[in-house]
């Protein structure tokens, strides 16, 4: 399995209206894309950063999927975001693979 993984620093200001913003436009289109197949979102309890850590998690089962995600849409459902919350956040994110074998 594939995990795309979205971490957003936030600022305090603006938690509350980031994530009802992350729930009702950001995570539906990315879903929407067809590329992921489900998602998770975490609060990170012991982030060094100031403000609110997140990581939003979407899984999907093939690197194609992945690509024409990052290819085609990607770019698109960031500027949204950069759009709606601009200078108030930070964002990086990173793409990891499940190690098989290994139980949940």
């Amino acid at each position: 399995m594939l995990i795309f993984n979205e971490t957003f620093i936030i600022d305090d200001a603006i938690a509350t209206e980031w994530l009802s913003w992350i729930k009702s436009d950001h995570i539906p289109a990315v879903l929407n894309t067809g590329d992921f197949d489900s998602y998770k979102l975490f609060t990170i309890l012991d982030s060094p950063n100031e403000g609110i850590t997140y990581c939003l998690q979407f899984n999907t089962d093939k690197i194609e999927r992945y690509s024409d995600f990052f290819y085609k849409h990607m770019d698109g459902i960031h500027a949204a975001h950069n759009q709606q919350f601009e200078e108030r956040f930070a964002l990086f994110h990173t793409l990891m693979e499940t190690v098989e074998g290994l139980s949940d």
